[in-house]
């Protein structure tokens, strides 16, 4: 075949001389035979007469005005190049930056487009001889692999120890074995990865562990760990079939795993919970370190101060790092945009409609998998990969939620979510959500017509949309978004009965929502009913106090008489400032009302005795979950529509389920068998709602949305039980259910409004 290719900001052009039935042969292997990391989305054949092209060349790349071509997401390292860094008689022997086309950073590395080596970070580094062979012969593996490098041209790795001193006795020799002995002798490394940084030590080590904990100012949340293979993890984990090939894939997500009972993994990695998160090494530095004799696993957890993002320069992880950590482990590749680890976790078994291919493909790793992925957290591996529909969207920006924040530009069929952000409720990750903001309108070259926010006026997002004064602005109700989130990654249009329960999102009455029961189109949304209004004595303080939730739970269902109920949560609680919190309440004075299923969990776990006050968002019903004894089978009442509230939706009575839980407590049955009552008694509920709904509506369609879903237990409940009553069941499988993806399904309520006319 003769004539030319080129790589252009809108996708690769080629064009093709030669015999017809060559012509063709060559078209269908062009789709048919992709090398393992392509991705054709699209392929436009245009017939043209012959030139008499001589032969065939790689044209220089070309950059078209307002035109775009997808990133990849960074692709773990691929088999044959963990095979060289291994091999003695290779020249990239333990090489830590061992890469070629078939994988290595992508995303993290890349200022702009095209994706030329000139623009990533690796433009400092000139290749060898031997590198630039490798990279202009068509028949090798490295032919065009922008970070190609080896240990005479490359990026190099060196370990160097915190505070002032600039050398150590401790750091002489071979940087990475060098770091293993100190992980092995309870040490805390900062270790420079893809993304950012990772705060490391031996997950077996309870000391290092608890000292990481109290230097980062993490109190109890899960530690991510990493270990060398899938035969490693399963000495401290069960590992199914699924698991292993979602640990696998090019993406390597940490993915959560039921911890073993004999796990030698210090208990204070994951407090209380029956899983740990665990990932493969997706770098050459990763897999070098695992391979060191003597560590079954590390903490890798992110390299930042709680609720601050990833440190991305060598000079600010020595800054804002430097007090955690006792050395650090550097290399000199830039990082161009921080990236953080992606969590997922397998869907239960039961789902017989999640089947996996004998071999991840590509696109496993990114966003079409028919794997049985559960996001909790979409970012390393997956971002910038955008979801794709089969409807061309108006330009947007939709700058989503305030905690686990993303956004999301639409442009074409694509809608291009963010890598995860973070909270942003202090400056730093905030300034990083406007810094990542641009990055993409930059990379993609997007410039939105109008910018999608949630309703609740406080949020730093919401601020940020109207900073924006030159585009107009759409409002979408935060549970709205949920649900469309959950439509737009399916391509749904029609009608759903959208069940969305989480925290808490700001409602059209001023109120906060979180137990939703609603009918959805794209551009509007009718609610139907709701968990009942309970007023959060101390308004923000009972997220973090759960006895808060608690208490007016009591008191909204015994009244007064709740103070003199036998039960070890009110002999606890005579300490508390009753009669302050009972006039709160009763005269509205800084308790909000909320008809949160979060609030309500968090009630439950207090009054079992299960936690009191929280470290992190959500604790309370984790714990709730993971005590929960899934062989019981019975149930508390479910709670029933006992009238209409201001906007006419039925409120949810759930004091029938209070007094069963009450009763059980009074009678000392397992806190297990309770928290298992509770879900089934929750999950009833659904059921019995959606049942209704469809009654009413004739609807037989639900989408599943909000953080509440990340319960296992529960969201296994509900889609079998949906799913036994003939409900066509829609739930997350390429976005979080938590706020995490409500910037798509804020993108994709305005697009739907700006067709209708209706911007409001």
């Amino acid at each position: 075949m003769k004539g030319w290719v080129l790589n252009a900001t809108d996708g690769v052009t080629l064009e093709i001389e030669g015999e017809p039935g060559r012509v063709e042969g060559f078209l269908r292997s062009l789709q048919n035979e992709t090398p393992p990391l392509a991705v054709i989305d699209g392929l436009q054949v245009t017939r043209l007469s012959p030139i008499g092209y001589d032969d065939f060349t790689i044209r220089k790349s070309v950059e078209k005005d307002g035109e775009f071509v997808l990133v990849s997401p960074d692709v773990a390292t691929c088999g044959k190049c963990q095979a060289e860094i291994f091999d003695p008689t290779d020249r990239r022997f333990h090489y830590p930056f061992t890469n070629c086309t078939h994988c290595g950073p992508r995303f993290t590395i890349l200022s702009d487009l095209p994706y030329d080596r000139a623009k990533t970070t690796m433009h400092k580094f000139e290749m060898c001889d031997a590198c630039r062979r490798e990279y202009e012969d068509l028949d090798n593996r490295r032919y065009h692999a922008q970070p190609n490098a080896c240990p005479a041209c490359g990026p190099a790795v060196w370990i160097e120890p915190s505070g002032t001193a600039t050398e150590c006795g401790d750091c002489i020799g071979d940087p990475v074995a060098v770091a293993a002995r100190l992980l092995q002798d309870g040490r805390l490394l900062a270790i420079k990865g893809l993304g950012g940084f990772h705060l490391a030590c031996d997950a077996e080590n309870d000391a290092a562990v608890r000292e990481l904990r109290r230097r980062k100012g993490r109190e109890e949340k899960p530690f991510a760990l990493m270990a060398a293979s899938v035969e490693s993890i399963e000495r401290f984990c069960e590992v199914s079939s699924h698991e292993q090939t979602i640990l696998r894939t090019p993406a390597a997500p940490i993915v959560l795993l039921k911890r073993r009972p004999d796990s030698p993994i210090a208990e204070a990695v994951a407090p209380g919970n029956k899983y740990l998160g665990v990932m493969l090494p997706y770098t050459p530095l990763h897999h070098l370190l695992l391979h060191q004799p003597g560590l079954l696993a590390l903490v890798m957890t992110s390299g930042n101060l709680s609720e601050e993002p990833l440190c991305r320069s060598n000079d600010e992880a020595k800054q804002r790092l430097g007090p955690i950590v006792d050395y650090f482990l550097l290399h000199s590749r830039d990082i161009e945009q921080r990236c953080d680890d992606s969590v997922v976790r397998c869907y239960p078994a039961h789902n017989s409609c999640l089947t996996i291919p004998a071999q991840p493909s590509t696109m496993d790793s990114m966003d079409s998998q028919p794997l049985p992925l559960q996001f909790l957290r979409r970012s390393r591996g997956y971002a910038p990969f955008p979801v794709r529909i089969d409807r061309p969207l108006r330009p947007l920006l939709a700058v989503g939620a305030e905690l686990k924040s993303t956004f999301c530009f639409t442009r074409d069929n694509y809608l291009f979510l963010s890598h995860h952000v973070g909270d942003l409720q202090n400056v730093e990750t905030l300034d990083y959500y406007h810094e990542s903001i641009e990055h993409y309108r930059k990379l993609f070259r997007l410039e939105p017509e109008a910018i999608a926010y949630d309703l609740h006026p406080d949020y730093l997002s919401t601020k940020y949309a109207f900073d924006q004064t030159d585009l107009p602005k759409i409002v979408v109700q935060h549970h709205h978004a949920h649900v469309a989130s959950c439509m737009a990654e399916h391509g749904v249009e029609k009608p759903v009965i959208g069940v969305a329960l989480d925290g808490m999102g700001y409602g059209t009455d001023g109120k906060l929502w979180g137990g939703e029961f609603l009918i959805v189109t794209r551009d509007h949304f009718e609610r139907k009913a709701h968990f009942q209004y309970i007023p959060m004595p101390g308004g923000d303080r009972a997220t973090r106090e759960p006895w808060r939730m608690a208490v007016a739970y009591l008191y909204h269902t015994f009244g007064d008489e709740w103070i003199d109920l036998d039960l070890p949560f009110v002999d606890d609680q005579r300490v508390r400032p009753w009669p302050v919190l009972k006039r709160m309440i009763d005269q509205s004075v800084n308790a909000p009302e909320t008809s949160s299923c979060g609030r309500l969990f968090d009630a439950v776990a207090a009054l079992a005795g299960l936690r009191e006050c929280v470290s992190f968002e959500g604790q309370a019903a984790m714990e709730l979950e993971m005590c929960a004894d899934e062989s019981v089978e019975d149930s508390y009442e479910i709670a029933r529509c006992t009238g209409e509230s201001d906007d006419s939706a039925g409120q949810l009575d759930f004091r029938g389920t209070l007094r069963g839980i009450v009763r059980d407590l009074r009678s000392c049955v397992p806190v297990s068998t309770i928290a298992a009552r509770f879900h089934r008694a929750l999950a009833a509920t659904i059921l019995d709602q959606c049942a209704r709904l469809r009654s009413e509506s004739q609807i037989a369609t639900v989408a599943l949305s909000g953080g509440v879903f990340q319960n296992r237990f529960l969201h296994r409940l509900v889609v079998q039980g949906l799913d036994d009553a003939g409900f066509q069941v829609l739930y997350h499988r390429r976005l979080p259910c938590n706020d995490g993806g409500l910037s798509v399904g804020q993108a994709y309520v305005a697009d739907a409004r700006l067709k209708s006319g209706n911007s409001r």
